[in-house]
């Protein structure tokens, strides 16, 4: 959540499940760029031009655009490029390195002719796990074609790699967005969840479950006022047709947005996607987790009963049908969970807040978002110096976490 701490690229699916949750790390990157950028936040006033853009389709890592490009990056793109099939490069001339995982690089591109930009996805498949996250990938993006979803555009495929022609979602992160603006209302976060719940109706009506929604995984299309907002990441997303199973087994997701009934391991629905944005819209309302802890089991803990609060700023100030809209989606048991459809139809969204739309919770909302970045800043240097005992444990320890969690809550969670 505007910490920098989300993954870039899919990482490839591995044998344990468990290594499909993603966990969530301090931003790693050139802290003199990370501070610049939180200190260009804090100055940002109202009535200020466009927020910082972020040319990637796939968040994480991101800088703002008006910093230079380092020379090293600029070296991995010549590298890059000379690998890319002669196909791509006589469309699309190679820009710039967006960012890479273990079995793939994504890149900035333009198209020759038209001069449109686009983000071009390289995926090695020459390994088994990149042919299963690239197969995985593909049979989603291949199905769908909505306003408000990142568009695959072309595929060019080789012996060895697959080239993911996308669009590309420069105007930012959400919540990016918001610090920039001087002022946010109700009534924006309705337009916003509008969008995006609109985006996973037709993913839901479609069969198919993204299983990773979040802030980041939310980019506008460009920095105007009047950009859409788009869906972005489906490295986790799940697909099932007519006829078969629709249940969800395998433990995946960002840790503060996993549903309960993936941590006890339960046989899940598409009704996670409607949890997270339960998350989602906590946060776009007061720019705080409704279910966080540096213990990763406590913060299951808490997740498993449901355990949030309204205190503090901007709380006073949303309406109590907000709340509502939030407490229909944060609901413990999946089946009294709203649907996609459900929350479109929710009185808040419907009347678009009209009693508390003029509130204005910019403030305390930018705050609360500007001092978790800033608390995340200054963690950095100390999860840097556990990160090699932290990597070496992490499977065993949330594997551990899960299979306790399970034991002690399966039976309550059950009842």
């Amino acid at each position: 959540m505007g910490c920098g701490t989300s993954k870039v690229l899919p990482e490839p699916t591995r044998d344990v499940q468990l290594d499909l949750v993603k966990k969530v790390e301090p931003y790693t990157g050139r802290d003199d760029i990370y501070k610049c950028f939180i200190k260009d936040h804090c100055k940002i006033k109202a009535g200020s031009p466009s927020p910082p853009q972020h040319a990637n389709s796939y968040p994480g890592n991101h800088l703002p655009a008006n910093l230079s490009q380092p020379e090293p990056c600029k070296n991995k793109v010549a590298k890059y490029c000379a690998k890319f099939d002669t196909r791509v490069t006589a469309k699309y001339d190679i820009k710039a390195l967006i960012g890479r995982g273990s079995f793939s690089h994504v890149v900035r591109v333009e198209h020759r002719a038209t001069k449109q930009p686009y983000a071009i996805k390289m995926i090695e498949t020459k390994y088994r796990e990149g042919r299963e996250v690239c197969e995985s990938e593909l049979s989603v993006l291949r199905r769908v074609r909505h306003t408000n979803i990142i568009q695959l555009i072309e595929v060019f495929e080789t012996q060895d790699c697959v080239y993911m022609v996308m669009e590309l979602a420069t105007g930012g992160e959400l919540f990016d967005r918001i610090i920039a603006k001087g002022s946010f209302t109700e009534r924006d976060a309705t337009r916003v969840l509008q969008m995006v719940l609109d985006g996973v109706k037709y993913l839901h009506m479609l069969g198919i479950t993204h299983r990773d929604l979040k802030p980041e995984n939310l980019l506008y299309y460009h920095p105007g006022t009047d950009s859409k907002i788009m869906i972005t990441d489906f490295g986790l997303a799940s697909a099932w047709k007519k006829g078969d199973d629709c249940l969800m087994k395998t433990t995946c997701g960002t840790p503060e947005y996993i549903a309960p009934e993936i941590l006890v391991r339960k046989p899940y629905t598409n009704s996670v996607d409607m949890w997270a944005l339960g998350v989602i819209s906590y946060i776009l309302l007061s720019g705080t987790m409704p279910f966080e802890d540096d213990n990763r089991t406590r913060l299951y803990r808490q997740i498993l009963k449901g355990k949030y609060s309204y205190s503090g700023e901007p709380w006073p100030s949303v309406s109590n049908l907000a709340k509502d809209f939030i407490d229909r989606l944060l609901a413990v048991d999946p089946s009294d969970r709203m649907t996609a459809l459900q929350a479109l139809k929710h009185p808040w969204v419907v009347s678009m807040a009209a009693s508390s739309s003029m509130k204005n919770l910019h403030r305390s909302i930018s705050q609360n978002l500007l001092k978790r970045a800033s608390s995340c800043c200054q963690s950095t240097k100390s999860a840097q110096s556990n990160r090699s005992t932290k990597s070496n444990k992490s499977r065993r320890v949330l594997e551990w976490e899960l299979r306790e969690l399970n034991l002690r809550y399966q039976q309550q969670y059950a009842g």
